[in-house]
């Protein structure tokens, strides 16, 4: 099963995220959004799993700081181009497991998917 955690190193739930599977011998591939960029094809796979709605972080400092204009044509032409300029925009943690998706880091839901 391949396993990897999409986010940023710097965020609290992704440490979080990170911590749990390190806790319980999970090996991982970590992919830093701001670092490593963002996969064209990942990234239209997770919007047509997710869709838009689910994907864009809107409690995020870099939502707030969006414009107007930007907020109000955000929809799911517009939210590739966005979330590709913007990659903090996207929820996080993104674990996926071969071909699950999983927004947001709960160690009970953790535990389950591991059987932990």
């Amino acid at each position: 099963m391949t396993i990897t955690l999409y986010g940023i190193k710097n965020c609290d739930t992704v440490k979080k995220a990170r911590n749990w599977l390190e806790q319980h011998d999970i090996h991982y591939q970590f992919v830093d959004h701001r670092v490593d960029g963002l996969d064209d094809e990942n990234l239209q796979l997770w919007l047509d799993k997710l869709g838009w709605e689910s994907l864009v972080n809107k409690r995020s400092t870099t939502y707030r700081a969006l414009s107007d204009t930007d907020k109000a044509n955000l929809g799911a032409g517009t939210a590739a181009a966005l979330l590709k300029a913007n990659p903090t925009l996207i929820k996080r943690p993104l674990l996926v497991l071969s071909d699950e998706l999983h927004l947001g880091f709960k160690p009970e839901l953790y535990a389950h998917l591991f059987n932990k």
